[in-house]
């Protein structure tokens, strides 16, 4: 049995909805092993923090002696999920599913324990499919059904197309609920009429039919939207720590709270004093903000790399100084150019009376995309030398010069010595 604070912090904390609560918290009640499953889109294999919050729950259920079932889309992907989407998504090959599929693990297995994981792939029992199976499968459910899909009856309505192939995933989901006899499926809120139509196949089957357990959407850096790729308001687990800890520190104030809810181990009781304190103005959110970067960059990459990029951060964006650590460029001169030796080879550059272009130098030593964004960094004030802002046009080369560009990105000019 478990007791009531364990309960709480499975059932309540980051938890959207549970259907059924009562039948699933019974289920946990009762010692059995529990299979838990969770669905990969091959066609998105960057994992971010909105996708932590559903997976710390994995975990959470895990260290309880249950099993994760992970289903990697491949069939699926041939289909395209429209959920929060507002047009179809493209076919990927078989080859763009194994390679994605592989990123996705890699990044899935920083927050969940692979040793209580079974990962299977949707060709296992489709593969075996016949035309006569999807027609007994479609035959179970009414197109007015799947048109109280939210993002379908918008498109409807708004008289933009809905392709029949994307009225078969959510069906396709639901029976990978019925191969796997899943126990409890996890997704987001917007993922609701998938789960449902899951748990409704199964009671059709013959089988338990599952919990539908949904997590909150969570809110990306920008403060308004849901956290995605696609919008760059995004953090992901592979970034390193002090990428991670300075776009936490970029959050809306208002995000801070929700934050340590969703993404940390915090006890309730602390993040309820951060919060009285917040709103009688008791402390300064930045200290907020910093434990909650420690407590997020930990969980990636741990203890101390947190706390190395806090003292990153604090040296170059509350001190302003220049970071030891800094990437070094060596230079030399040679038959009148300046040749840079950077890390994906030597770059001659024009000698200009003893400098360079400014645009051509910031794009050669990878600082800018292109010549054209490293113009428009320019025009914003983006770049410092010497910790002088500049817009050009162009460098004096010196030894231990220092060029920044934006807030995080340094490097060092070195006079190479052969």
């Amino acid at each position: 049995m478990l007791d009531e604070k364990t309960l709480h912090r499975i059932t309540k904390r980051a938890v959207a909805e549970i259907i059924d609560e009562k039948e699933f918290i019974a289920l946990l009640q009762a010692g059995q092993p529990l299979r838990l499953k969770m669905g990969f889109d091959p066609s998105r294999p960057d994992i971010h923090l909105g996708h932590v919050v559903g997976l710390r729950k994995l975990r959470q259920l895990q260290d309880l002696g249950h099993q994760v079932i992970l289903i990697v889309g491949d069939w699926t992907a041939q289909i395209g999920d429209p959920s929060g989407q507002s047009a179809t998504r493209p076919m990927l090959t078989h080859e763009e599913v194994v390679r994605n599929a592989e990123s996705y693990m890699r990044q899935f297995f920083r927050v969940v324990d692979k040793a209580r994981t079974q990962v299977v792939w949707q060709s296992e029992w489709f593969g075996k499919f016949t035309l006569a199976d999807v027609i007994r499968l479609t035959s179970r459910f009414t197109v007015a059904q799947f048109l109280q899909r939210e993002d379908f009856w918008k498109r409807w309505e708004a008289g933009r197309p809905i392709a029949l192939t994307e009225l078969l995933y959510p069906l396709l989901q639901a029976y990978d609920s019925v191969a796997i006899r899943s126990d409890v499926e996890f997704g987001g809120t917007d993922q609701k009429f998938n789960l449902l139509v899951g748990r409704q196949l199964q009671a059709m089957l013959g089988q338990r039919p599952q919990q539908c357990f949904l997590v909150p959407i969570l809110v990306g850096t920008d403060g308004v939207q849901k956290m995605s790729k696609s919008l760059g308001n995004y953090i992901g687990v592979e970034e390193p720590p002090r990428e991670q800890f300075g776009k936490v520190m970029s959050l809306p104030d208002p995000l801070i709270i929700p934050y340590f809810d969703l993404l940390t181990d915090v006890p309730d009781e602390e993040i309820a004093e951060m919060r009285r304190a917040l709103e009688r103005q008791e402390i300064n959110p930045m200290l907020l903000k910093k434990r909650l970067a420690r407590e997020i960059v930990a969980q990636f990459w741990g203890r101390q790399s947190a706390q190395e990029a806090q003292t990153w951060f604090e040296t170059v964006f509350q001190r302003r100084e220049v970071p030891q650590d800094i990437p070094t460029i060596p230079f030399r001169m040679e038959e009148g150019a300046w040749v840079f030796l950077t890390p994906n080879g030597a770059h001659r550059l024009p000698a200009l009376n003893g400098e360079v272009d400014l645009v051509e130098l910031l794009y050669a030593l990878g600082l800018a995309p292109s010549k054209s964004q490293a113009k428009r960094l320019l025009a914003q004030g983006s770049v410092e030398v010497g910790g002088v802002k500049t817009t050009g046009p162009r460098l004096a080369v010196q030894h231990g010069t220092v060029v920044r560009v934006g807030k995080r990105h340094f490097v060092r000019l070195v006079l190479h010595q052969p």
